[in-house]
This record gives C-alpha cells, sequence and structure tokens, in this order.
C-alpha cells in the first residue's frame, strides 16, 4: 500500500507551472500604489505574473523548522530576503547556498534570510537536516499557497521578495536568484534605510540592472 501523503489539487498545480517558469528568470515589479513603481514587461513567452505587488510585506503566520508558528512580522532586520521554495524545485535548491553566503557575509549589516517552504514538512525538515540549513524557515502547504498569493505571485517558485526596514517591498525577483543582482538590490536597500536614494528610484535602478543582468545571461 502507497502511504504516500496525497498532495493537493493546488500544490500538483504548483509542481507542473515551477520547472517551466523558473527557467524564464522573470522580474516581476508591478506595485498597488499608482506610481511606487514603473512596470515591468515580462517576455512574451513567459506566463502570466498575476495581480499586483502590494506596497509593503503582508503578514503571514507559519510553522517553523523547530514547530511553533511565526509570523513574517517578527523578522525585525533592517533587509529582509524572503524566499519562497520548496525541495522538489531544483532552481530552490541551487538558491541556498547564495542565500546562505548572503546572511553570513552581510547579517552584521542587518540582512536576514527568511525561507517560506511550500511542501511537505516531513520533506523539508529531512532536507535541511540533509543539507544544513542555518536560516530561519517558515514551512507550509495550502497556506503556504496562501502565503504566496499575498504577494500578487502565481505558484511560480522560486521567487524573492527584498525588503527595507519600513517593510516596503523594494524589489521581487521571480525565478533563480544570482549573486551580482542579489548584491545590488542590497546594495540599494542600505541607500534607502540610509535616506540616500529615493524608495522610487531604487526600485527604478534595480528593475533595470536585473533586466540587463538576465540579458547578458540569456546570451552567454
Amino acid at each position: 500500500m502507497n502511504t504516500a501523503p496525497a498532495r493537493s489539487p493546488r500544490v500538483k498545480a504548483a509542481l507542473v507551472i515551477v520547472p517551466i517558469a523558473a527557467l524564464l528568470g522573470i522580474l516581476a515589479f508591478t506595485f498597488t500604489r499608482s506610481g511606487s513603481a514603473p512596470e515591468a514587461a515580462a517576455p512574451e513567452s513567459a506566463p502570466a505574473i498575476g495581480r499586483t505587488i502590494p506596497e509593503t510585506l503582508p503578514d503571514f503566520t507559519l510553522a517553523t523548522l523547530e514547530g511553533p508558528p511565526r509570523a513574517l512580522s517578527s523578522f525585525d532586520h533592517p533587509s529582509l530576503i524572503v524566499n519562497f521554495w520548496a525541495t522538489w524545485c531544483a532552481p530552490c535548491r541551487r538558491e541556498i547556498p547564495l542565500l546562505r553566503q548572503l546572511r553570513a557575509e552581510r547579517g552584521d549589516r542587518g540582512v536576514e534570510v527568511v525561507g517560506v517552504a511550500v511542501d511537505f514538512r516531513e520533506d523539508v525538515v529531512k532536507y535541511a537536516a540533509d543539507i544544513g540549513l542555518d536560516y530561519p524557515l517558515l514551512i507550509g502547504e495550502e497556506d503556504g499557497l496562501a502565503a504566496a498569493d499575498a504577494f500578487g505571485i502565481e505558484p511560480v517558485f522560486p521567487f524573492t521578495i527584498f525588503a527595507d526596514a519600513k517593510r516596503r517591498i523594494v524589489a521581487v525577483k521571480v525565478g533563480e536568484l544570482h549573486a551580482d543582482e542579489s548584491a545590488y538590490i542590497l546594495d540599494h536597500i542600505e541607500r534607502v534605510n540610509a535616506g540616500t536614494l529615493e524608495l522610487a528610484l531604487a526600485r527604478e535602478q534595480i528593475r533595470a540592472e536585473i533586466r540587463r543582468l538576465d540579458g547578458l545571461r540569456a546570451k552567454s
């Protein structure tokens, strides 16, 4: 008898969408406040990103790796990276060393990484133990997908949210995150936090730079 847990219809849908969309490196950058940031056009071959992205981080509460639930709002670091992923997603797994590196190198500058695993708890616990994953994790299945929905993102993994000290969403990267773009984004968030760069301009510059970097990667 097969005793494996049954996946919900929405989780099954995510399994189908992820491998295709994760290769496209889409940057979604439409905000609910008009004029907050210019809209970025996705490649013609890309699937629709979905709804608009909220101006600030929506709050949600999910189970943790240790067990007790925790709210996203409980992380009060000046720069927050919220990474949605799953153990069965290859680009998600490839990102983890970079996320660990960012936390190690920039932790003393106020950067925290929060992984949101949209997956079965037992799979996440085993995988985290196997690789020694050392940054905070929030874990959920249907409630994990609901958390992703709150960001206006269709179930396409991985995607990563970057927020400033006021919990305003500065950048969203859909697809695998790379070191050059993450450094650029975090440097800009530091300037926003310091008051030396306006948020709208930071968003515009980040969008332009990531499109440039995506273009270079597509040619290589």
